[in-house]
């Protein structure tokens, strides 16, 4: 069933045969993309970097642009962008100057999760894509054809989309700039509120009341974090719903109890529900906020129909998404790893459970994340990335944004002691510089580990490259 929001949107693919996306290698736009070409539309798309993820695109046969060109927009009849392309985007206002329908890819999403009668969507400010990876594992390992729209890829599916037969559909929900206000949500998964994209929110208050409207909306089940007080208060009020709470303390209705470390990657626990023990279940992720989120997915997937046996050989088999702690490579007895995470809250557990793991070093490699949220938790980043034993910083990637915030790498690096950064301004110079340093200091029984939602992963495999050499 749409939304209110989305109604005005309904009738937007009707008649549609030609669908352009500027931005098609983006995270948000690339499982859309195979969903809206498995139903037959004809595609084609533009980007400004190759990727692994424009090799996939092109390998579904749909034409891909490089560089964004008034020219790219001929033939379609609709156009649908990011909202990372910025206004002065050349293909952006020939699009908009085309008579053609433009809509931001939120829109389009809302309107897909309208199709599904059962749409399990995934929000909170972070946990996001490992519990809508882990709750889409499940569902399938346990013979459910569902669709999906992932922020990262999964190996199972060979990319973070699919396109399924049954009413189910597991969607990622990201609240930036209440683009999750656009989905047409049954299930609502509420991992946790935290202060992020302040630019937009400016406070705590609007996030929870983001939160707060998008619970309102959802038909049938809520399942919120009880342990998390923002969480809670997101759903304050809320009734005619199924709520139900999940965490580690056994307030809640589902808990976990009796966990067990079998080494750092592996940690198995009973899943309960109000005081009753379900089923045993092993993870193969690591880290404490981990459990929290398996059992999250838990509480969905029983919530969605599956039984508590259902859920187990999902939940055993999978090892995280892409660039979810990520192991790349061992060389020389250095381990490389790659994590997504941009949030103080996210550096801080995922820092956490690498220094658990029993490295003699652990080097956090970040790549600070637009201007705005630099600035706005600069002492919040620089306490959560002196958890490990080295830090290395590079350049600041903006994205959409400008930096009017005057926020340079060296701020942050200055209040991290011991601190290396690089500002190159040339993008993949920066990158080799970071590279350079790391393999001229690594040791063996290192981990290093690169982290941010850009492209940090690129100094990841140079730095493999040259302990190669």
């Amino acid at each position: 069933m749409l939304n209110n929001i989305n109604a005005d949107f309904k009738d937007i693919l009707e008649g549609k045969r030609h669908i352009h996306f500027i931005g098609i290698g983006g995270s948000g736009m690339y499982p859309l993309a195979q969903i809206l070409h498995s139903k037959g539309f004809y595609l084609t798309g533009s980007d400004n970097n190759e990727t692994d993820t424009l090799a996939a695109v092109r390998s579904m046969g749909i034409p891909v642009f490089m560089g964004q060109r008034a020219e790219n927009i001929e033939g379609a009849d609709l156009i649908v962008h990011t909202a990372a392309i910025m206004e002065d985007n050349p293909e952006l206002i020939a699009a908009r100057n085309s008579g053609v329908p433009v809509i931001e890819r939120s829109i389009l999403l809302g309107l897909v999760t309208s199709w599904y009668d059962n749409a399990v969507c995934v929000c909170g400010t972070h946990g996001k894509t490992t519990v809508s990876s882990l709750l889409t594992q499940i569902f399938m390992e346990a013979g459910r054809d569902i669709s999906a729209v992932i922020g990262g890829k999964l190996p199972l599916i060979g990319g973070s989309g699919r396109c399924g037969s049954s009413d189910i559909m597991v969607c990622e929900a990201c609240e930036f700039m209440d683009h999750f206000l656009m989905l047409s949500s049954d299930t609502t998964v509420v991992l946790n509120v935290d202060a992020d994209h302040l630019e937009y929110f400016k406070n705590i208050e609007n996030i929870i009341k983001s939160f707060h409207k998008f619970c309102e909306m959802t038909t049938k089940n809520i399942i919120v974090n009880g342990d998390d007080v923002n969480s809670m208060k997101a759903v304050e009020g809320i009734t005619g719903k199924n709520i139900v709470t999940f965490g580690i303390s056994d307030k809640n209705d589902y808990y976990p109890a009796d966990l067990v470390t079998v080494n750092p990657m592996k940690r198995e626990f009973d899943l309960m529900h109000k005081g009753e023990r379900l089923v045993r279940l092993t993870v193969n992720i690591p880290g404490e906020h981990n459990i929290l989120n398996a059992v999250a997915a838990a509480a969905a997937a029983i919530a969605n129909g599956l039984s508590p046996e259902e859920i187990v050989k999902g939940m055993e088999n999978f090892h995280g998404a892409k660039r979810r702690f990520e192991k790349l490579a061992e060389v020389n007895g250095v381990t490389v790893c790659d994590d997504y995470g941009h949030h103080p809250a996210e550096l801080t557990v995922t820092l956490n459970a690498a220094m658990e793991m029993g490295f003699k070093r652990v080097w956090a490699v970040f790549q600070p994340f637009t201007f705005s949220r630099t600035a706005m938790l600069l002492d919040d980043f620089a306490k959560a990335l002196s958890i490990a034993d080295r830090v290395v910083l590079t350049s600041i990637m903006g994205s959409r944004e400008k930096n009017t915030y005057n926020i340079y790498t060296k701020d942050l690096a200055a209040k991290i002691d011991g601190a290396v950064w690089f500002e190159e301004e040339e993008h993949d110079a920066n990158m080799k510089l970071v590279a350079e340093y790391l393999a001229e200091n690594v040791r063996e029984g290192d981990l290093v580990l690169t982290m941010g939602c850009g492209d940090c992963c690129k100094a990841a495999n140079m730095l493999i490259d040259m302990l190669r050499k």
